[in-house]
């Protein structure tokens, strides 16, 4: 594995990260009506710090390989959706478009471990808590959207 490349990935697995700082859940989504399964917020920081080590070494491990070019365009494709939709749903509270967002990411995080596999076998393991969490994020992203169905988005001529 080159570890130059996986600080460059794990750099953008970061600036995707802060979006989580940017746009924060803050009060207005404590007070949404979630389900019994929602995991713990402290759950967050944790598993996404975790992952994101992971994709950036599964991305090392297969960047200089050939035939690497669709795990490469998919991990690119994972990263911008994976940094877009915290800005939709925390930001913009746009639960539904976020949904949309999130049915890309799932997509491309599934594409990205399936080329990954066929490269490397550690490289597509290391995809495989990725593609649970978003699956359990995607779910979680509907029932929040199912029991909350009168929330409005955030009204952005007041701000």
């Amino acid at each position: 594995m080159d570890y130059i490349l996986f600080a460059i990935f794990l750099t953008a697995c970061l600036g995707a990260g802060a979006t989580g700082a940017v746009f924060q859940p803050g009060d207005w989504y404590k007070s949404l009506d979630k389900p019994s399964w929602t995991p713990p917020d402290w759950a967050f920081p944790v598993v996404w710090t975790s992952i994101y080590m992971l994709i950036s070494f599964a991305a090392a491990r297969v960047a200089g390989m050939e035939g690497s070019e669709y795990a490469m365009a998919l991990w690119a494709a994972q990263i911008a959706f994976n940094a877009l939709w915290t800005p939709v749903f925390f930001g913009l509270r746009r639960m539904k478009g976020a949904l949309i967002v999130m049915v890309f990411l799932w997509l491309s995080v599934l594409g990205c471990l399936v080329a990954n596999w066929q490269l490397d076998f550690w490289a597509g393991l290391a995809m495989l808590p990725y593609i649970v969490w978003v699956s359990v994020a995607g779910i979680l992203n509907l029932a929040v959207v199912r029991l909350n169905p009168d929330l409005q988005p955030l009204d952005l001529s007041k701000h």
